[in-house]
């Protein structure tokens, strides 16, 4: 991941993040210097409607409300409703998730998701996918101030008791599960009531 490269990498992208003005990086969104690991402070301006999956997902609805409209996301859908985690979903939060697409799922060992979608796995399916789960609503310019505080890499505390590193590649921001997988966030900012969605292509696995 050439991480001698990563704490520049930071700073040139914060650099643009710091513009709300930029092309889906903090958006409508006003970001407090004194902000605390997993969370983000939202401000007055209003936020961005994003399309994913081909439809639109709305800042106005909960995450499970615009995630079924989402046909690059049934699989996740389909998983969180075997696991049972729809009610937390759509409570109050605020969640930041990041969102595996379909490809995202294909891509693991044949019969991994039949696997984990049988109901004696469902505590196994629970750890995994709450380990794609963090508190708090983490913007990518919340998130790029992290990296940059972090010298080139933020630790993120999921829902599951794991932890998550957010670096930068490029302009791109990657996300490493406990394995040392790297998933690059394709879409990031889907504002939702009750959180904030980053697409990614590839599932996060816990150690």
């Amino acid at each position: 991941m050439q991480r001698h490269l990563i704490a520049a990498c930071a700073a040139s992208l914060l650099a643009v993040i710091g513009s709300v003005h930029a092309e889906g990086y903090g958006r409508g969104m006003y970001v407090s210097q004194g902000t605390s690991a997993n969370t983000a402070v939202m401000g007055a301006a209003p936020m961005t409607t994003k399309m994913v999956g081909g439809a639109a997902m709305y800042p106005g609805k909960d995450i499970i409300d615009n995630a079924v409209n989402s046909k690059d996301h049934t699989t996740l859908v389909a998983a969180v409703k075997a696991a049972g985690l729809v009610g937390t979903l759509k409570s109050a939060g605020p969640f930041t998730v990041f969102a595996p697409t379909n490809a995202a799922f294909s891509m693991l060992p044949a019969g991994t998701v039949d696997t984990l979608l049988k109901p004696e796995n469902k505590g196994t399916l629970t750890q995994v996918l709450t380990y794609h789960v963090v508190p708090g609503r983490i913007d990518a310019a919340a998130l790029a101030q992290q990296i940059q505080a972090g010298g080139g890499k933020a630790t993120l505390q999921t829902v599951s008791g794991g932890t998550l590193t957010a670096s930068m590649r490029g302009n791109d921001v990657i996300v490493t599960d406990a394995k040392g997988n790297a998933s690059v966030v394709t879409t990031a900012d889907v504002y939702q009531s009750n959180g904030v969605i980053h697409v990614v292509d590839h599932v996060l696995l816990p150690g």
